[in-house]
């Protein structure tokens, strides 16, 4: 039964049609529906669209805290009592040189995450000369997440060359008001059409384990593929000590492995990335997640440590993958060996927030602004 049913989803996703409710949910939670087998059909269809290469997204917290909204999973939310080193925007020397860093170290995308609701015209203007300096320096996409966007704003960075803007629906509409309550899962998908309407590409997707229902994590797939989502990451919830929102469910390995089957199924064009959580959920079955994702973070999150980035490189090599950079992934691991008995412990310090150097990788190459 588990073959057919595997052959059916690779057959129907390939052709471009969408999976019914319940054979989503079948993906899911049927213990008669094997996880092997169910990999490989999800990596049959990633197979077909990125071949075996995975993408980098090197993450920089250009600014961290000082926001005003009240997300209950965010450490950098008004109302959470963590420990994080807070600062406003970086000088813009430190985020070029952190850039320079970025590409240098083999990522393919330079994310810039900034807290808060929403920029100014004044910081999105800023924004868009930023972009400007690191295109004509480095061949690197840039993802930008500022927040709240309208059309105009949207424009400005677009016409910047601006490639992606990332606004995370986070989980569905039924849920959102449990998560937050100082703006709407309406007002992100706004943001997400600004984007679509000037042209950028958009970067949306959810954190596993909120309190979502099956159901109700199955509409966030649904909701992306109508937006023709191009890249989605996939965090699993991790409950930073000082932050309000409890761990809602147990996320096993199975099954965060079969959400990315899911998500895999449902949107087979998109970049799925395993994001936050891939070190802590998946444990000994992390390189698996590269089979139905093709895309991963390299030096760990927003406020959360993530794993050694020698074993994460050397993770993509002894799988069999390939990296989209013009740094060879061999030199990369070679590089990072060198560094590696000085990295993080046995446990990878997860759980562990970012300490001052790992926020603010260049700031002893440049002068502060």
């Amino acid at each position: 039964m588990t073959t057919d049913f595997c052959t059916n989803l690779t057959t129907t996703s390939l052709n471009g049609e969408l999976l019914d409710d319940a054979t989503c949910l079948r993906i899911l939670e049927d213990p008669d529906i094997d996880l092997f087998p169910l990999l490989n059909a999800a990596y049959t269809v990633r197979k077909e669209y990125w071949g075996k290469e995975v993408q980098i997204h090197i993450l920089n917290n250009a600014q961290n805290g000082h926001c005003p909204e009240d997300c209950s999973y965010c450490s950098q939310a008004k109302t959470a009592d963590t420990d994080i080193e807070s600062y406003r925007m970086k000088p813009d020397e430190e985020i070029l040189e952190e850039a320079k860093q970025a590409y240098e170290g083999g990522a393919h995308r330079y994310c810039m995450v900034f807290a808060g609701r929403g920029p100014s015209e004044k910081r999105t203007d800023h924004l868009a000369g930023l972009i400007r300096k690191i295109k004509s320096r480095y061949t690197i996409e840039i993802c930008v997440s500022a927040g709240l966007l309208d059309d105009d704003k949207a424009s400005v960075l677009a016409e910047a060359g601006l490639d992606r803007l990332n606004h995370n629906l986070n989980t569905s509409e039924r849920n959102y008001p449990n998560i937050c309550t100082t703006h709407t899962y309406a007002d992100r998908l706004d943001t997400l059409k600004a984007a679509r309407n000037s042209g950028l590409q958009v970067c949306s997707g959810l954190i596993v384990g909120m309190g979502e229902t099956r159901p109700e994590l199955l509409e966030v797939a649904q909701a992306l593929r109508e937006l023709d989502t191009e890249s989605i990451p996939v965090n699993f919830y991790l409950p930073l000590p000082g932050t309000n929102l409890d761990p809602s469910q147990e996320l096993t390995p199975e099954y965060c492995l079969r959400v990315l089957c899911l998500f895999r199924f449902l949107n087979p064009k998109a970049e799925i990335r395993a994001a936050a959580g891939r070190e802590v959920y998946f444990r000994s079955l992390e390189p698996m997640c590269l089979y139905p994702a093709n895309s991963i973070f390299l030096q760990g999150y927003l406020n959360a440590q993530g794993g050694e980035r020698k074993q994460t490189l050397q993770m993509i090599l002894d799988a069999g993958f390939t990296i989209k950079s013009e740094q060879p992934l061999e030199e990369l691991v070679e590089r990072e060996e060198a560094r590696s008995n000085q990295m993080v412990d046995s446990q990878g310090r997860l759980h562990v927030l970012k300490t001052r150097e790992e926020l603010r990788p260049a700031r002893g190459s440049v002068a502060d602004g």
